[in-house]
């Protein structure tokens, strides 16, 4: 277990599984023999701490973006099949420890051969909008982004846990890429998704802080609806930690946002009577910062003086 947690704290660091640490990893794993299994437990303990999960599912992601100038299938990949068998050990940790059954979880074939090549579709359809917007228009019109996902996509963030989990660093990829054509395509798929991982506290504090670098996309109507009314207001009423999360992220760019727009956030993230305090606290804070940015009244126009004559002063040399 020491050599296995060394080799995974430095993949940690790095924020990346390479080729020679993966096979260091599916050694150790591949070496717990019969009547070791407990030792499973141990393992999947330690690649169920988060930062763990967040260096797994990047490399995940990486490793399939290298697939599509590949030309490979992921199940042709053994790199990425180790990282959704560390996966699925991280995610079923508490589930072993509960259960006492010591067994690596057995990974669904669909997610290795449905789920995985549509997320590399979506990497097609990137690069062959950022192509076609590079090649002279001539003739025809500008091909626009695709905006329909497959309900597929959005069945597998329902019920499966590693593609959910896959899925949501995905988009964490994309915003911090700047893509907001990808981002706002696929934002429908997360208002429903495994145990609720989308309004999860580490996702939301990921999402918010990778959405600051599309600051400026929030002057825009359209971009605001489908964030605010579309993904963080269906949950807002429900979940208090999304309340908190959406008026930090306007704490930092509610300058970014139109006017209008921004009145009707604020009436729709007033605190009820149950709100927490902290909701209370930083609702008041974006109430200052707005008041703030509010122009003084004008002060009233005095009315002109009416210009008469001035009478004729006598001067002694007149007299």
């Amino acid at each position: 277990c020491k050599q296995f947690t060394w080799c995974l704290d430095a993949c940690i660091r790095e924020k990346f599984v390479d080729n020679k640490r993966a096979r260091e990893l599916q050694g150790f794993l591949d070496g717990v023999k019969k009547g070791q299994e407990q030792v499973l437990g141990d393992l999947s303990m330690i690649l169920c701490d988060p930062f763990a999960i967040n260096t797994l599912a990047l490399s995940t992601i990486r490793h399939l973006q290298d697939l599509v100038g590949q030309d490979t299938l992921p199940r042709e990949s053994p790199d990425l099949l180790l990282l959704l068998r560390m996966l699925s050990l991280g995610q079923g940790a508490w589930d072993m420890i509960d259960s006492q059954v010591f067994k690596e979880p057995k990974l669904e074939a669909e997610l290795i051969t449905k789920f995985l090549p549509m997320l590399m579709s979506f990497v097609v359809d990137d690069h062959t909008f950022n192509v076609d917007q590079k090649l002279p228009s001539e003739e025809k019109g500008p091909i626009p982004y695709p905006s329909t996902i497959p309900e597929a996509f959005t069945k597998f963030l329902q019920e499966n846990r590693i593609a959910c989990e896959i899925g949501l660093y995905y988009i964490l990829h994309i915003t911090k890429q700047r893509n907001k054509n990808a981002f706002l395509r696929l934002l429908p798929a997360l208002v429903e998704t495994f145990s609720d991982l989308a309004f999860s506290d580490i996702f939301l504090h990921l999402l918010t802080g990778n959405l600051t670098l599309l600051g400026d996309e929030f002057a825009l109507e359209e971009f605001c609806t489908s964030l605010f009314d579309g993904f963080f207001l269906t949950a807002c009423s429900r979940k208090e930690n999304v309340h908190r999360h959406v008026l930090r992220l306007l704490l930092h760019l509610h300058h970014k946002v139109a006017p209008a727009k921004l009145e009707s956030l604020q009436k729709a993230l007033e605190p009820t009577k149950q709100s927490g305090e902290a909701v209370k606290e930083l609702y008041n804070q974006l109430t200052e910062k707005l008041e703030l940015r509010k122009p003084s009244p004008a002060q009233a126009t005095e009315t002109p003086a009416m210009e008469l004559p001035l009478p004729t002063v006598p001067t002694p040399a007149s007299r």
